[in-house]
């Protein structure tokens, strides 16, 4: 939810760049960033995360791990700067200091929290991976995960229950004998 807030002050900030002196470019990205990211960091990484926890798959874990170390990448070159990303970090909110100091003070709220941002999914990164391998949890377990996830398939499991039904009965066999009910009775 921070990263989904700084992403939003991004934009203000972008917006008050352009007005300072600064390219239109960097105000698109910013828009564009607020727009993937916010629904893709809940779906890519939130998702993962929250089955990894409900039902202890070390695949998902690894999928969390994978995708949030790259979002964690991502946020730090974010908060760096690099002018013509879209992201108002230090260097670029450094260098306009001396072309436009209001706009630069926007900047400079949202550098802030594109630092503090990276800092905290280090945190959580590190967080998440200690209660991951604290409770067991292995590249070979996901990787058994992986080879035999397949049998979650609802198509597959069709089939292999088809094909096993094929071969033989797989409820036991009662007795043919039904017992006889009256006639007459409250039933």
């Amino acid at each position: 939810m921070l990263y989904c807030l700084t992403l939003c002050v991004n934009v203000v900030a972008c917006i008050a760049w352009w007005a300072g002196g600064g390219g239109a470019v960097n105000f698109g990205f910013a828009l564009l960033w607020l727009l993937v990211f916010s629904p893709c960091s809940y779906t890519c990484w939130f998702r993962p995360l929250y089955k990894a926890f409900r039902a202890d798959s070390s695949f998902n874990f690894m999928a969390f791990f994978f995708i949030f170390f790259l979002q964690c990448v991502l946020v730090f070159i974010q908060s760096l700067g690099i002018s013509g990303w879209g992201a108002c970090g230090w260097i670029a909110t450094v260098m306009f200091f001396g072309t436009n100091v209001v706009s630069a003070i926007f900047m400079l709220i949202c550098t802030l929290l594109f630092t503090i941002d990276t800092v905290l999914m280090v945190f959580i990164l590190i967080k998440v991976h200690r209660l991951y391998r604290g409770a067991g949890g292995s590249l070979q377990r996901a990787q058994e995960e992986w080879s035999t996830g397949v049998w979650k398939s609802a198509p597959v499991r069709d089939a292999g229950f088809n094909a096993i039904s094929e071969t033989g009965p797989s409820l036991p066999q009662y007795p043919a004998a039904v017992p006889n009910y009256p006639e007459s009775g409250p039933w």
